[in-house]
């Protein structure tokens, strides 16, 4: 009887145990950051996403465990030759992320070198088609471009391309010297064209100060041209109103004062006057007797 029961227990014991091991085998918790491939009899079954999964103890086993996190290959440099036949050294990043396992398993041995290896193929055909300066101004585009092919490119191998940076395009030290001397030279040409421009402003100003001290001085004389003729006006008024009398006096009295002003002095001078001088002084007495 204690055999039986010892042997019935070592069977129930057996069976329990077997369970256990079918339920720890059965069950595959798989994180977040992973996705798992499963394998039944060397062929592909299944790929097991986050959380509770459950495979056939025995038959179907985990092969491969794939990290889906965004991964960054290291800093690659390869050299390129541009359309105008300068060599540059491009420095390059890659980052990707696995999104289809079972295409990055059974399609590509090392996908980290195959990504670089496109990477650098990519990068000097795009450089190859550009010019120097080409390259240098238009980086934004030409990192488009290229993460645009890899991207198209590496998709067989269930790989997502989420960013391809050129980090710096390095040249030479003849090409670098080259450079400084050719940007040198456009500063002092440009320095040449801002003091020619410096002075035809210059020049311009002082025609343009010319022309307005000559437009000043038109105006000033024609203001004094109108001023005389005005005066000439009211003269010739004054004489239609009064007579040609009035003007005679006027001219009689101005005779008299040039003779008053010439016999100035300190009484020692002789003075001669014409015979004329002496008819203003008589035109004066007349004009002034008549006036009484």
């Amino acid at each position: 009887m204690l055999s039986e029961f010892l042997g019935g227990n070592a069977v129930f014991l057996a069976i329990a145990a077997f369970i256990i091991l079918c339920i720890f085998l059965g069950v595959r918790i798989v994180p977040q950051s992973e996705k798992h491939v499963v394998e039944r009899f060397g062929r592909l079954r299944a790929v097991l996403g986050p959380g509770i999964n459950f495979v056939v103890p025995f038959l179907d086993r985990v092969a491969h465990k794939i990290s889906v996190l965004e991964r960054q290959l290291p800093t690659a440099s390869q050299d390129a030759i541009t359309a105008d036949n300068v060599l540059v050294k491009v420095e390059t990043s890659v980052f990707y992320r696995i999104t289809e396992p079972e295409k990055t398993v059974y399609r590509i041995r090392d996908v980290d070198a195959a990504i670089a290896t496109t990477v650098a193929g990519i990068v000097r055909s795009e450089i190859g088609k550009l010019e120097l300066d080409q390259v240098q101004s238009n980086r934004s585009q030409l990192i488009e471009r290229v993460r645009e092919q890899v991207t198209a490119m590496v998709d067989d191998w269930g790989v997502e391309v989420t960013r391809a940076e050129i980090l710096d395009v390095n040249l030479d030290d003849a090409t670098r010297a080259a450079m400084l001397q050719q940007l040198n030279a456009e500063r002092a040409r440009r320095a040449q064209v801002t003091e020619a421009e410096g002075k035809k402003r210059s020049v311009e100003l002082a025609a343009d100060a010319d022309l307005y001290a000559a437009d000043q001085a038109a105006k000033a004389r024609r203001i004094t041209a109108d001023a005389e003729a005005y005066a000439t006006g009211v003269i010739a008024g004054a004489i239609s109103a009064n007579g040609l009398e009035a003007a005679q006096f006027q001219i009689a009295m101005k005779q008299v004062e040039a003779i008053a002003q010439v016999a100035q002095g300190e009484g020692k001078q002789t003075i001669l006057l014409p015979i004329s001088a002496m008819d203003a002084f008589a035109d004066v007495f007349k004009l002034l007797r008549g006036k009484a």
